[in-house]
């Protein structure tokens, strides 16, 4: 599973439908972390954007996967606030597995800028991802998985520089820990569009999308408010056997639409 957990806002909806899946493995992108405060929920400022998160979302769902190993990869530590008291709090994504699957190679990095350790910084911020090789018994072979948050650009989703190097950064992070006959899964909340350099960049690293051969709906729920619907995507290499995939409009637990793959 993917998501885009979005801070955790509904969390009370989220919880429950991950304790449902329980999938193998998740890749969950916009994890909280406020080691500092005890405190349920905090708030997220940036301008005229304000948003409650969980102070520890990173947490929350380890308590609801407990025989899952939990990664946490931060690109940033800024301030999240108490009221008017400032907290620290780390963001970035995280990969759950579960321990039936060991880990036999993974690989953290940056696909934009580097950590942040004193603020949030300038948009575009810094993004990390995260690449594992998994043993699966099973199909008696390992697949490999990676997944990122592609930059958010305030004039939008257009092809950037920036955004192209994130992505052969991506392809590069994942490629260095698998070998040819690896099944690949590469995922992620890529905030751009079906037709951006982002796709084809990964297209010609050998991967197809699942989610614009299956649906023009988009993997964005009511909770998001612009026009634009696409942003999330879930890639595989030929050596993926696929035995189900879909994008769940329902229940909605983020404004984003959990992407569930089978093999």
């Amino acid at each position: 599973m993917c998501l885009n957990g979005w801070g955790g806002k509904l969390y009370h909806k989220l919880l429950p439908f991950l304790v449902k899946q329980s999938p193998d493995i998740l890749c969950l992108q916009e994890v909280v972390y406020s080691p500092a405060t005890s405190k349920d929920w905090l708030t997220y400022r940036d301008g005229d954007h304000v948003l409650h998160q969980r102070a520890n979302f990173l947490m929350d769902v380890e308590n609801v996967l407990p025989k899952h190993t939990a990664i946490f990869c931060p690109a940033a530590q800024g301030v999240l606030w108490d009221g008017e008291v400032k907290i620290p709090s780390q963001w970035g994504l995280a990969t759950f597995v579960s321990r039936s699957f060991p880990i036999i190679a993974q690989s953290q990095g940056f696909v934009h800028k580097s950590y942040s350790p004193h603020e949030y910084g300038k948009h575009p911020r810094s993004r990390s991802a995260h690449a594992i090789r998994v043993f699966n018994y099973q199909i008696n072979r390992p697949v490999v998985i990676a997944h990122m948050h592609g930059l958010r650009d305030l004039d939008g989703k257009m092809d950037t520089p920036a955004r192209a190097e994130q992505a052969h950064r991506l392809v590069s992070m994942a490629m260095g820990i698998s070998e040819k006959t690896d099944p690949m899964i590469i995922c992620g909340d890529f905030n751009v569009e079906p037709n951006s350099e982002t796709l084809r960049i990964l297209k010609q690293a050998g991967l197809k999308d699942l989610v614009t051969s299956r649906t023009k709906k988009g993997t964005r729920t009511s909770y998001y408010k612009k026009s634009s619907k696409n942003a999330d995507y879930m890639m595989v290499n030929r050596h993926v056997n696929i035995s189900d995939f879909s994008v769940c409009y329902e229940p909605e637990v983020s404004d984003h639409c959990p992407l569930v793959l089978e093999i």
